[in-house]
């Protein structure tokens, strides 16, 4: 029963975001960065330092989502940052949009994503 609760908040979720995702790619993104490293390292790496709640407090969440052409998608609550990731060769292309990009929180993103590159 949990699990059942947990996956539909999860998809209630990514339901919600989805549009200011949308909007976002509609708009050049912050940055553009490339990784020699495959997909799907590069995205649980970011996930993870998304949710270090010593940097980012008590929302330090972050929720990964892939599609089937190995697109994989890191994104906050409200998707307030995210990063679209690109399988490009045998490395990643990574797009990162941020609702606030001067923000500090949203260079705080940034930078951790930048270690995981």
């Amino acid at each position: 029963m949990r699990m059942l609760i947990g996956v539909l908040s999860l998809a209630l979720l990514a339901g919600c975001v989805s549009p200011a995702m949308d909007t976002a790619r509609s708009k050049a993104p912050v940055r553009v960065l490339a990784s020699d490293k495959a997909t799907a390292l590069v995205a649980e790496c970011i996930k993870f330092s998304w949710e270090d709640e010593s940097v980012f407090g008590v929302d330090a969440s972050a929720y990964l989502n892939s599609d089937k052409a190995g697109q994989q998608t890191v994104y906050t609550r409200g998707a307030e940052s995210f990063a679209d990731l690109v399988p490009q060769g045998t490395g990643t292309a990574v797009s990162y949009y941020a609702k606030q990009p001067g923000d500090a929180a949203a260079m705080r993103r940034l930078a951790m994503l930048a270690t995981c590159l």
